[in-house]
């Protein structure tokens, strides 16, 4: 129903509507007036009609009460609902601005300049990190368990009682570490995600876990020793019988955890480091490294730089010192076990090389810009080395050596490594072996200079060497005080060099610092004659007139007569006596050994190739090299030998016909 129908239904009723309806009902009832005289039923129809009109009324009024009812119900109502609807019209539009908003939170705005992570990321941030937090509690709880084996093992070995009940618990730390490691494997295989972590820190632990273990056994094994008076020399057959069981108990419990650790830590291709050993010796190691500590890496006057003979004498000192308690006690505590091949005495001093090669780790950088001091280092690491040679050591016996694995019928061939030696550590290094190859050279340049700019330099040598150290050269020729300066200068730099464990740092240094020392010499003796031929040729060309000018004549006085003559022997005997030397060191098994190792091997080869100071070696393995090694310098000196000879024959030649002219002129004027 429309609005307009039920204002028009409220509306007051037509009166001239309701009069025509009334006049058309009468006109149809009664058309004529005789009808309605003839009517007996007009005046009941009038009463019917007021009557109704009466009952119409009556309805009216109760229609129109409860017309006014409904329209007050009707207007409460519409006035509820026009309320309600206005805070829906409002809720709409806080639900669409609030949809426009989570809208615009679900793009990202990661790429801003604001960088404020959505609702979305915020909500997939959390979840990522549930899930992390997942992983992590995981990754505690094996970590946790780990912890708890590791804590039982160490506890057990601290025991005296129970102190091989260790083994068990880290067998089950090992097995452990093994499935938890297999598992992140075949994850990793499956998902081909990165590995966890979680396997590397177990066996961090496994690692930890066994070197406390080792240290427990090791600890009681110090105490005992100590009881003999170790790491002092040790009386054996002094110490009381208590005192001697208490350490050889401890010592086979060691012994017996080094057997059952190399069972459980059997692996192929392992090599050697500093921190494998037997393990009891590295007990002894122990209190001798804390006096080396004490005394040559603290804050004491006996931890010098430029001092490195007391530390390697210290270390000599001690290997020679308890060599007899090796040898004698220890060695014959081996006989029974596992590891009666050992020597222990070996084994002993291997073990205390690294005190020597941590050492010079720390020091050397620090002596590298002090290239007197890092040469004095190395000599004295060179002769630390010769000396322990000479005492018999190398790596036969010892567990330095090296298996190598694979052979048929899976047989084990057991090779030795040789022993580099203590020097190793610092002429392994490229930038530690240049910078002493630098200094070397600059000091042998500078003596060489020294020896060159003497004002006797040139003079003959009047004294003779002492008689240990005449040299049939000495004794055949007489040199000048430079040749023989420089002769030894070129065996001093020998000497340096000889004890080099390796060819190819001998090489390099032949090439670097000895043989330009040759060559400069070489240099400044055909220089000098270079310059006596020029003044000399000068001379011969100058005209008669010009004589009389000083410069001219204090040159004929240098290049003529006995003064002449004189600088051209010094120069002659000079290059012969340098050539003979040269002849003699190259017989000498040092350098024969040198110059076949250099025809022997490519990279000498190349390096030898590279210098023109030394002859074209022979690759041929089968062959013995021909020559020497300073042949090609001897060559070189002998031509400058027959330039002298011939100019001093031209000299005296020129000498003697300038003498004889005044003959020949009174013989013709008469």
């Amino acid at each position: 129903m429309s609005s307009a129908h039920i204002q028009a239904l409220l509306g007051p009723p037509s009166v001239p509507d309701a009069q025509q309806r009334t006049l058309d009902f009468l006109n149809t009832r009664f058309k004529s007036y005789q009808d309605l005289e003839q009517a007996k039923d007009f005046n009941s129809l009038v009463e019917q009609s007021r009557a109704k009109d009466e009952e119409l009324q009556a309805k009216f009024s109760a229609s129109q009460a409860e017309l006014d009812a409904l329209i007050a119900v009707t207007r409460s109502c519409a006035e509820e609902h026009l309320h309600k609807a206005q805070e829906l019209s409002l809720l709409r539009h806080s639900l669409a601005d609030e949809l426009s908003f989570l809208s615009q939170e679900l793009v990202s705005t990661l790429s801003g300049p604001e960088s404020k992570p959505t609702l979305l990321e915020d909500i997939e941030i959390l979840h990522r990190n549930l899930k992390e937090l997942q992983s992590v509690k995981s990754y505690i709880q094996v970590i946790e368990y780990a912890l708890k084996l590791r804590e039982s093992a160490v506890a057990a070995a601290n025991s005296p009682s129970s102190a091989f009940e260790c083994i068990t618990h880290y067998e089950e730390l090992q097995k452990f570490a093994a499935s938890v490691t297999d598992a992140c494997s075949q994850a990793q295989d499956a998902s081909g995600q990165q590995q966890l972590h979680v396997a590397a820190a177990l066996e961090r632990i496994k690692e930890q876990t066994w070197s406390e273990v080792k240290a427990a056994f090791t600890s009681t094994l110090v105490d005992a020793s100590e009881r003999l008076k170790w790491p002092m020399p040790v009386d054996y057959t002094a110490a009381s019988p208590a005192d001697r069981k208490a350490f050889e108990d401890s010592f086979y419990n060691l012994l017996k955890l080094q057997t059952i650790g190399e069972k459980l830590h059997a692996t192929s291709n392992r090599t050697w480091t500093e921190k494998d050993g037997l393990y009891p010796i590295q007990a002894l190691v122990q209190p001798v490294s804390l006096r080396f500590k004490y005394h040559f890496e603290g804050t004491r006057q006996t931890n010098r730089l430029d001092k490195p003979e007391w530390y390697f004498t210290h270390v000599l000192n001690v290997s020679h010192e308890h060599r007899s308690f090796m040898e004698n006690v220890i060695q014959h505590l081996l006989t029974s076990t596992t590891y009666k091949n050992t020597i222990v005495w070996r084994e002993f001093t291997l073990l205390l090389l690294p005190l020597l090669s941590r050492k010079l780790r720390r020091t050397v950088p620090a002596l590298i810009p002090h290239p007197a001091i890092l040469a004095h280092t190395i000599y004295q690491a060179l002769t630390f080395d010769t000396a322990l040679r000479d005492e018999g050591f190398d790596l036969g016996g010892t567990s330095a050596v090296a298996f190598s694995k694979g052979l048929p019928n899976g047989k084990e061939k057991k090779e030795v490594r040789k022993w580099e030696g203590v020097s190793e550590v610092i002429l392994g290094r490229k930038d530690w072996f240049e910078a002493w190859m630098e200094g070397e050279r600059a000091f042998t340049t500078e003596q060489y200079m020294g020896i060159i700019s003497a004002p006797d330099a040139w003079l003959m040598a009047e004294d003779a060497p002492d008689e240990d150290d005449e040299s049939p050269i000495d004794r055949e020729l007489k040199p000048t005080n430079s040749a023989r300066r420089v002769k030894a200068l070129v065996e001093q730099v020998t000497d340096r060099y000889s004890p080099l464990p390796q060819f190819v740092q001998r090489t390099r240094f032949l090439i670097t610092v000895q043989l330009p020392l040759l060559e400069q010499y070489h240099a400044r003796i055909s220089a000098s004659l270079d310059a006596f031929e020029t003044l000399s040729s000068t001379l011969m060309r100058a005209v008669p007139g010009a004589l009389a000018d000083a410069g001219l004549a204090d040159s004929k006085r240098l290049t003529s007569g006995v003064e002449g003559v004189q600088r051209l022997c010094k120069a002659l005997v000079s290059a012969k006596y340098l050539a003979a030397a040269m002849e003699t060191w190259g017989e000498d098994v040092f350098f024969l050994e040198l110059w076949t190792e250099i025809n022997h091997r490519a990279t000498l080869r190349a390096q030898a190739e590279a210098s023109a100071a030394l002859p074209d070696p022979r690759g041929d393995m089968d062959s013995v090299p021909e020559g020497t090694i300073f042949e090609e310098l001897v060559v070189q000196y002998e031509k400058l030998v027959g330039r002298a000879e011939d100019m001093i024959v031209q000299t005296v030649y020129g000498e003697v016909e300038a003498g004889l002219k005044a003959h020949f002129s009174a013989g013709g004027s008469a």
